[in-house]
């Protein structure tokens, strides 16, 4: 079905992101996997093409998109090639950069956002803790008033962008007594003494994707560090955690579509008794089923996404597509390391590290069940 979001200036931009793929990434994939990690000179060459700042105003030496389906078409070209490219381009340029554009003060952004723009400084969020999971509520990661100073101790997990970051977004408590309503969020630059990585962690998938634990023994910053409001932290996350799952959504639907339309050709070509294995008519209704599945979900995922173009994308609509996007993709390429029969189970095929890669989306930017737990929430239960 054809689609009718984008216009001209959008395919335009498609094109040459296609192109950055061809040049700079798809030849060296096999070495980013073995290195867990994306070299900088593929960040700074995404920057100096404009790939990394398109929510940042051209004054800060960013792009400025002229609106949010830029970043979709990214979203989906990046998908298509790498899974994990996607992870980490999309927290370092739709999760925190929003945080930076709209809620920094004017030094903040002179100060940073020209080496976000151009991948000089490479940016993480620091959420999630080892024992608290999807409720951001619950953080133990605490900044004292020590003076003029404020002093931060506590650790994160499954950081993206943890082991190469050079800027990391830091939720802590200021105020413990006040619960989710004491949290805030602080620009912590890694160089700082006492901040510290572990390892870069050994994950099922997504291997090209550097995710660290991040430690923060007595790391003093100041207020010229506090993003937003003091004490609003957990406001600030609510208002931009919709673009992080719909930035999800966009990817996981991309990525399973891709997969897709190789694995129909996989079943054009490989033949079992004497016929190709797509014609059999189990095979071939299934077929008919996953494309239709992917149809059906793409639309919804482009409604959203121009829903958000117009500022009108729901926290509620945002849980919507997220669950069901990485749900979608889930179900499809198991069919399709199914189809591939025992190469699908080969680490040397796209199908099987797509499918290694697609699993984590049920699980970050809000568990499938805690999306489920918003929706249900809603529908006044």
């Amino acid at each position: 079905m054809k689609r009718d979001i984008y216009d001209s200036d959008h395919e335009a931009f498609r094109k040459s992101v296609r192109e950055f793929m061809e040049r700079m990434v798809i030849p060296n994939l096999e070495s980013y996997a073995e290195n867990k990690a994306f070299p900088r000179e593929v960040w700074l060459a995404a920057g100096e093409q404009g790939l990394l700042g398109l929510g940042i105003p051209e004054e800060y030496g960013g792009s400025e998109a002229e609106d949010f389906r830029f970043a979709a078409v990214l979203g989906e070209e990046t998908s298509k090639v790498n899974a994990a490219l996607n992870s980490c381009w999309g927290i370092h340029s739709d999760t925190v950069v929003p945080y930076f554009v709209e809620l920094a003060t004017e030094e903040q952004r002179q100060r940073w956002l020209p080496g976000i723009a151009s991948g000089e400084i490479l940016c993480a969020i620091g959420m999630t803790e080892p024992g608290g999971g999807s409720d951001l509520a619950a953080l133990k990661t605490t900044a004292v008033r020590d003076g003029d100073e404020w002093v931060i101790n506590g650790s994160k997990t499954f950081i993206t962008n943890g082991y190469s970051a050079d800027l990391v977004l830091v939720a802590v408590k200021t105020s413990p007594e006040k619960k989710a309503r004491g949290i805030s969020l602080f620009a912590v630059e890694t160089t700082l003494e006492g901040f510290s990585r572990g390892r870069k962690l050994d994950k099922v998938g997504q291997d090209e994707s550097d995710t660290a634990e991040l430690f923060f023994d007595n790391v003093r910053v100041t207020d010229a560090e506090l993003i937003g409001e003091l004490d609003h932290g957990f406001i600030h996350m609510m208002q931009w955690l919709p673009q992080e799952r719909l930035g999800s959504a966009i990817s996981n639907v991309a990525h399973a579509k891709q997969i897709l339309l190789e694995t129909i050709e996989y079943a054009k070509d490989r033949t079992a008794f004497g016929q190709q294995i797509g014609s059999f008519q189990h095979n071939k209704f299934l077929l008919a089923e996953l494309v239709t599945q992917i149809e059906v979900a793409e639309a919804f995922v482009d409604k959203c996404v121009l829903a958000h173009t117009c500022g009108e994308l729901s926290a509620i609509d945002a849980a919507k597509v997220k669950w069901w996007a990485a749900q979608t993709q889930s179900e499809v390429l198991d069919h399709c390391v199914q189809l591939y029969g025992g190469y699908g189970y080969m680490n040397e095929y796209r199908v099987a590290r797509a499918w290694r890669d697609a699993r984590v989306t049920k699980i970050w930017a809000g568990s499938n069940e805690i999306m489920k737990e918003l929706i249900g929430r809603d529908l006044g239960f």
